[in-house]
């Protein structure tokens, strides 16, 4: 437990990363108060792909075994073209003996609605709904947040867990725009069972400027991803799911299948937004978690993974300086700038690499997958981003 210094921490943001910070942190005697602009706390979305990295710190905090009763573990992660000739296979499965954990595909809702059900049972403060920050101001020895109905709150530190647009980020680095990457994303969820998808699936399928990746979140529920090139903004009129089936027909495997059997009010659509890594997240008490950080594209399927990775590691860093939380932040931020901006990066220019159009470049991805994806592409990803989380299996109880 603390014992003077920092103790109570405002969380702006009740999203996975800002309960996760919360629960790390009142499980090292941190007092969390986390605000949700949202009138009802929940997470909204379709599914994540969380790698062995995350599910490790999931773990650290006592909640992949509660994840695992409903998450499939994944097998293997295909990556093929649309044709359905095969590019590279991961075996994924493998994890498992090597780190002691899968890796995991799962409903964004599933696993929202475990870290609030574990950080209400620890008694700390109720999450906050319809708290909507607009601002700050600190002093050397506290900091305190506005909310657009006038009212406010203090503690000794705040942590920006508010998303790419969020407003302590804002408050911190400015206004600018994040960055968009040229294509749009259509998200669903599909109730199917299919012979083609068992238990522990992953297709990532790359076609000329679009895409589509499939995988299983639950049993008979499959989560969905279509991915085009288009300008920015836009809005979907009624016969999304058609317009969809439409772009993929012809394509192997179960794609028309899912697509037909997903409830057209059940796809959503997005810009695919992110920014480069910045050099710095924080200022005196203040810091940043998760996207309102460094938001990484679905291409790596990183992003939930690190946000739970920051939150583990803030608490860490907080709890060893509870005395100087301002050197702590400056600690932890520089830890994880450097895990972070490698995938900003890469994740970026992966998706570049499939909103490729022109045949040329087309045949030339496909060569350089069918060369790389199987030994370079997965040992990078193995030891740059999964092995990481045996930081945490080192320790021998949980938080």
């Amino acid at each position: 437990m603390t014992t003077g210094g920092a103790r109570r921490v405002l969380i702006a943001g009740g999203g996975i990363g800002g309960l996760a910070a919360a629960l790390a942190l009142q499980r090292k005697g941190f007092d969390p108060l986390v605000f949700e602009r949202a009138e009802e706390l929940r997470d909204g979305g379709a599914g994540l792909h969380v790698w062995t990295n995350g599910v490790l710190a999931l773990d650290h905090l006592g909640l992949a075994d509660k994840v695992l009763e409903i998450a499939p573990a994944q097998q293997t992660a295909r990556f093929s073209t649309w044709r359905g000739e095969t590019l590279g296979n991961w075996p994924i499965g493998d994890f498992v003996q090597r780190y002691g954990r899968p890796t995991i595909a799962v409903e964004r809702s599933v696993l929202h609605g475990v870290l609030r059900e574990a950080l209400e049972e620890t008694g700390a403060e109720p999450v906050r709904t319809g708290a909507h920050v607009t601002g700050f101001e600190q002093t050397s020895r506290s900091v305190s947040i506005r909310f657009a109905d006038g009212t406010s709150a203090s503690g000794d530190v705040l942590v920006g867990a508010d998303g790419i647009h969020g407003s302590v980020r804002r408050g911190l680095l400015g206004p600018a725009a994040p960055r968009y990457n040229g294509y749009v994303a259509w998200r669903g969820r599909a109730p199917i069972e299919h012979p083609e998808i068992p238990p522990g699936t992953f297709n990532a399928m790359f076609g000329p400027g679009t895409r589509f990746t499939y995988y299983d979140v639950a049993p008979g529920l499959v989560h969905w991803m279509s991915v085009a090139n288009a300008a920015a903004g836009g809005q979907d009129e009624p016969g999304v799911r058609d317009m969809l089936l439409r772009r993929h027909e012809g394509w192997a495997g179960p794609v028309a299948d899912i697509l037909a059997a997903t409830p057209e009010d059940w796809i959503i659509r997005g810009n695919v937004q992110d920014r480069k890594p910045d050099k710095r997240w924080g200022e005196g008490l203040v810091t940043l978690l998760g996207d309102a950080a460094h938001p990484i594209t679905f291409n790596i399927g990183q992003g939930a993974c690190q946000a739970l990775e920051d939150a583990l590691v803030l608490a860490e860093h907080l709890e060893r300086d509870r005395g100087n939380p301002a050197a702590a932040l400056r600690r932890y931020e520089a830890e994880r700038r450097a895990r972070t901006a490698p995938m900003q990066r890469i994740a970026y220019w992966i998706g570049r690499m499939g909103a490729v159009e022109h045949p040329l470049a087309i045949r030339a991805r496909e060569a350089f997958m069918r060369r790389n994806w199987n030994t370079r592409a997965f040992s990078a990803a193995e030891k740059e981003q999964v092995a990481y989380g045996t930081r945490w299996t080192r320790t021998p109880q949980h938080i």
